[in-house]
C-alpha cells in the first residue's frame, strides 16, 4: 500500500502522519490525531461541520485531502482558545445563546472567525455568506449572526485600546 508522509501544523503544533494518499485532513485529525471538536457531517461538502482553517482559511476537512495540508497551519475548534481562555468569538457565542445542538457550532466559528481576520466589522449580509456554507438545524441563524456581529465588535474594541 501506497502511503505518503506529511508535515504541518495543528493548533500551533508540528505534526507528521504517515497515511493512504486519498486520506482525507478530517479523517487525520479526528481518527489518527484524535481531535473530535471536527465534526464528520455529510462527507461530501455541502454541511460545513467539518470546517477549519487552513493558513487562515476556512475549508472543508473532508474534502482536504492531506497532503494539501503539507507545510501549512491547520486550526481546529480546539486550537482557538489560549489555555482556558476562550477566543471572543466562542465567548460571544456562548452569550448570545448561538450554541443549541453544538453540531455545527465548531465550523460556524471557523467559518466566522476567517470573516473577522479579514473584516472585524462585518455586516449581516457579510456574516451571512461568510457562513452559508455552514448548516444548522437548530436556529434560525438570528443568534450565531448577533455572536460574530459582538466577537467583531470587541476584536474592533480591543484593537482601539492597544
Amino acid at each position: 500500500m501506497n502511503l505518503v508522509e506529511v508535515e504541518f501544523t495543528l493548533n500551533g503544533e508540528r505534526q507528521k502522519v504517515i497515511v493512504p494518499p486519498r486520506t482525507t485532513l478530517l479523517e487525520v485529525i479526528r481518527e489518527h490525531l484524535g481531535l473530535t471538536g471536527t465534526k464528520k457531517g455529510c462527507g461530501k461538502g455541502e454541511c460545513g461541520a467539518c470546517t477549519v482553517l487552513l493558513d487562515g482559511e476556512a475549508v472543508l476537512a473532508c474534502l482536504t485531502l492531506i497532503s494539501q495540508a503539507e507545510g501549512h497551519a491547520v486550526t481546529t475548534i480546539e486550537g482557538l482558545a489560549k489555555g482556558e481562555q476562550l477566543d471572543p468569538l466562542q465567548e460571544a457565542f456562548i452569550e448570545e445563546g448561538a450554541i443549541q445542538c453544538g453540531y455545527c457550532t465548531p465550523g460556524m466559528i471557523l467559518s466566522a472567525k476567517a470573516l473577522l481576520r479579514k473584516n472585524p466589522s462585518p455586516t449581516q449580509e457579510e456574516i451571512k455568506t461568510a457562513i452559508a456554507g455552514n448548516l444548522c438545524r437548530c436556529t434560525g441563524y438570528v443568534k450565531i449572526i448577533k455572536a460574530v456581529q459582538k466577537a467583531g465588535r470587541r476584536s474592533a474594541e480591543v484593537a482601539a485600546h492597544d
